[in-house]
């Protein structure tokens, strides 16, 4: 059984190719950073001057300016618009559960002084955009790494050593079929050997 990460081959660095992470610290399904520090406050502030908004509405707001290819999670969007508000640069009304943001007049003259930067923002969703597009995996794919993921969860909290040590086998096996093509047999062929 091959380890693709352990400390000792941590401690050899990138040898074979793959990025190394903190424990418990794993890539999500969404790809590469979308934006940089500021873009996604001084777009979701652009966005409520144009229309105020729930959250839910904002998301899928940016959800649809990505043509579908990256969706912003309310773990980044919430905390966000708190920080918005508490800088005075919006303001939540909340009604029926929901709370519907607004730009206040400080927030208006922020955008109106960030235009330039603003601009900035837009031209690196252009790009993310195209990057993600051509990141995009095939729908059987994706349906599979949810596989994946449900799978793992169920394990929460019970993992023994016997069945880390056979999780992690079968799932670095399943990495290095991948990484080799289709020249390597695949997990189920070599498992009914």
């Amino acid at each position: 059984m091959t380890v693709l990460y352990s400390p000792s081959t941590h401690e050899q660095g990138r040898q074979d190719g793959f990025e190394r992470r903190s424990p418990g610290r794993e890539r999500g399904s969404r790809g590469p950073r979308v934006f940089v520090a500021g873009d996604l406050k001084l777009l979701l502030l652009a966005l409520i001057a144009e229309k105020p908004c729930h959250g839910y509405e904002l998301i899928r707001q940016i959800e649809s300016m990505f043509d579908g290819a990256y969706s912003p999670s309310p773990g980044v969007i919430y905390p966000t618009l708190t920080h918005l508000e508490m800088g005075k640069m919006i303001s939540g009304d909340a009604k029926g559960g929901k709370k519907c943001y607004s730009a206040t007049d400080a927030g208006r003259l922020f955008l109106q002084d960030q235009a330039e930067a603003l601009d900035g923002v837009r031209m690196r969703i252009e790009t993310s955009k195209r990057t993600l597009r051509d990141q995009d995996r095939p729908a059987e794919i994706h349906e599979a790494v949810g596989h994946l993921r449900d799978a793992l969860q169920m394990h929460q909290g019970r993992w023994s050593p016997e069945e880390i040590l056979r999780v992690s086998g079968l799932l670095n096996d399943t990495v290095k079929a991948i990484v080799d093509g289709p020249a390597r047999p695949s997990v189920s062929e070599s498992s009914n050997d």
